[in-house]
């Protein structure tokens, strides 16, 4: 057990919509991001997600809505809805999420991943 500096693992990393697990407890894991730009429509089908703002402006479209989030805020988005997350500057967030999720939900695309680093 030892203290994890959540700042200094973002200097680990530069790459945009790549989580990279830092912690893992009670069947979840503790991802961080840094996002930039938009990324693709999708839903967890099995899985809630949720999404904490560290840095920046992250913007989470609905299909009935737009829900913005900025540092210190957090969104859960639940099983089954589709959302597509953006960021118009570079924006870390942490993201609380099952073991085993699809990065992408059912959608593969080329910014998908099938393994997510630990730092």
């Amino acid at each position: 057990m030892e203290a994890i500096n959540i700042k200094e693992k973002y200097k680990a990393f530069k790459d945009k919509w790549s989580p990279h697990v830092i912690a893992e407890l009670n069947g979840q894991q503790v991802l961080l991001a840094k996002v930039e730009g938009d990324f693709v429509w999708h839903a967890h089908e099995n899985e809630d997600e949720l999404f904490h703002v560290i840095k920046g402006k992250l913007t989470i479209e609905f299909r009935d809505k737009t829900v913005d989030l900025l540092p210190g805020e957090l969104l859960v988005v639940p099983k089954g809805v589709e959302h597509k997350p953006r960021a118009e500057e570079e924006t870390w967030i942490m993201l609380f999420e099952p073991l085993g999720i699809k990065h992408t939900g059912e959608i593969k695309t080329d910014i998908t991943k099938s393994h997510y680093p630990r730092i």
